[in-house]
């Protein structure tokens, strides 16, 4: 049975044309429920495509160029375990995050808990309904944390839109305790600067801090000034997380970061960070700032110190997300051409665009350097209905190799082998065929992320995907366990 809580806190190409405290309120028995993102909540895409663009894509389906619609394929060496739809949260899925035998999935309306002690068959424990986006998720001990990256009018998983023009209007952090995995407690809550669109977790013993990405200020937001040039960091502490607070907003952009156009035509202005990965073991944290890529130390949490920064006004158009190879010696960044909205996957944009960067960490120290080796991009042709562009992914840990798995939207899911930086080259993939032919449709995979021997798909429109990866590059993998996994917050997977 299902619950749901309410909270009251192929190698060829296309041609291309209230109170932090919250309790549970109500809890519904399983079946459908009227919980969809509100207006204001949803990802923008161009809906529309021209005649010939429908056409094309039809003609590259009968021709074999492209999957069918909603037909999935894949590499000989996946598996596609199992599929598990949307429920009573209808709106768009995101983040994924892992404990123990449970995957935690973000959803625009709030989150549902998997137990996936069997892979082939995960089980619905809990859905709670919050709705805000994009809450990302992440999960510490009996904590778990949730951005809300909208406009609300108060900090409740009841609350609605309000304009961010209004004083009153509310965006942050949320943190529930989820030592009843069944029955989710809203506990606190931290408003944040322009919001949280993503967060970062850095799990100590008594404390939890975490980093909170937003961008995008305005004047006329009382709570989103200009400049917004840095993070907030939020100490959480176990015992008492209702004492959660901001401890520091370190200033990494000094002199404004990367102005963007008319300077730098088609980059963003940095106003911001979108996303930052941290790996503890090495005291290192890597920013997907907008316009610009940092390295910087977290020796101090609660004053991260910049090593590094730089920017590709060339190809990358929004620095997203970042990714370290184990050893620590490289740093993958992504780059969300069209802001995942439009589709970048074609020869129009090209193989250097909506891309991965691979980047050596070269020198030691606070003199370390990064330095560009190469790009990496699907070549599977999707049509121009599709969004298709880099988004979230994992290392699958292998001794020796630097593997990444990651989601692509409609791109699907893609393993690929960056152990030479200049040479990346794909060795797996997973995906479905175009949602329509007559729209550009947001859907596909949001996260790709390898856990405990099995890859975990949170797909933005078809639910959750369980995928098997059989290959001789990547076996090792299977051996190593994890308690718990934040991607965000890598996790030194051979010291255990």
């Amino acid at each position: 049975m299902t619950s749901l809580h309410t909270t009251s806190v192929r190698r060829r190409r296309l041609g291309v044309a209230a109170a932090a405290a919250g309790l549970i309120a109500t809890l519904f028995t399983a079946g459908p429920a009227a919980a969809t993102p509100d207006p204001g909540d949803t990802a923008t895409t161009r809906s529309g495509v021209s005649v010939s663009e429908q056409a094309e894509a039809r003609a590259a389906i009968e021709s074999g160029e492209i999957p069918g619609v909603d037909e999935i394929v894949h590499s000989a060496n996946i598996e596609h375990l199992t599929n598990v739809p949307k429920d009573a949260l209808q709106g768009l899925n995101t983040d994924l995050a892992f404990q123990g035998s449970y995957a935690y999935a973000g959803n625009y309306d709030g989150f549902r808990i998997f137990d996936i002690r069997n892979p082939k068959k995960p089980r619905t424990v809990a859905q709670v309904l919050c709705p805000g986006s994009q809450n990302d998720i992440s999960v510490s001990g009996n904590l778990l944390f949730l951005s809300t990256d909208s406009s609300r009018s108060d900090n409740s998983c009841a609350s609605t839109t309000q304009p961010a023009t209004e004083k009153s209007s509310w965006e942050g952090m949320k943190v529930f305790d989820i030592s009843d995995k069944r029955n989710p407690k809203y506990v606190a809550a931290v408003e944040t600067a322009c919001g949280s669109h993503t967060h970062t977790i850095i799990p100590e013993r008594k404390n939890v801090y975490v980093y909170v990405s937003s961008y995008s200020p305005n004047e006329t937001f009382p709570d989103c000034q200009p400049p917004h040039d840095g993070i907030s960091v939020i100490k959480v502490p176990r015992n008492a997380p209702e004492d959660s607070r901001i401890v520091n907003f370190p200033v990494l952009f000094p002199d404004g970061g990367n102005p963007g156009a008319p300077t730098n035509p088609g980059v963003s202005k940095t106003t911001g960070c979108h996303d930052i990965t941290v790996l503890p073991s090495k005291d290192l944290a890597a920013g997907a700032c907008m316009g610009d890529g940092l390295l910087f130390s977290i020796k101090d949490p609660e004053n991260p110190k910049i090593i590094d920064r730089v920017q590709d006004n060339v190809n990358f158009a929004f620095w997203h997300s970042a990714t370290f190879n184990q050893d620590a010696d490289k740093v993958v960044f992504t780059d969300e051409l069209g802001g995942g909205g439009a589709a970048t996957c074609n020869d129009e944009i090209g193989p250097n665009r909506g891309a991965d960067g691979v980047y050596d960490i070269k020198g030691r120290g606070d003199h370390r350097k990064l330095v560009f080796r190469s790009y990496f991009k699907i070549d599977r042709p999707q049509a121009d209905t599709e969004v298709c562009v880099a988004h979230n992914g994992s290392i699958i840990p292998v001794k020796g190799r630097d593997i990444m798995v990651q989601a692509w939207y409609q791109g699907g899911v893609s393993v690929w082998d960056f152990t030479d930086s200049s040479k990346p080259e794909e060795i797996a993939y997973f995906e479905r065929g175009p949602v329509s032919t007559d729209a550009v449709t947001t859907a596909g995979p949001w996260s790709a992320y390898y856990y405990n021997g099995y890859i975990y798909s949170n797909d933005i429109a078809k639910g959750f995907d369980v995928l098997k990866l059989d290959d001789r590059r990547t076996d090792p993998a299977k051996k190593v366990r994890l308690p718990e996994l934040n991607v965000q917050t890598q996790p030194d997977y051979f010291d255990r």
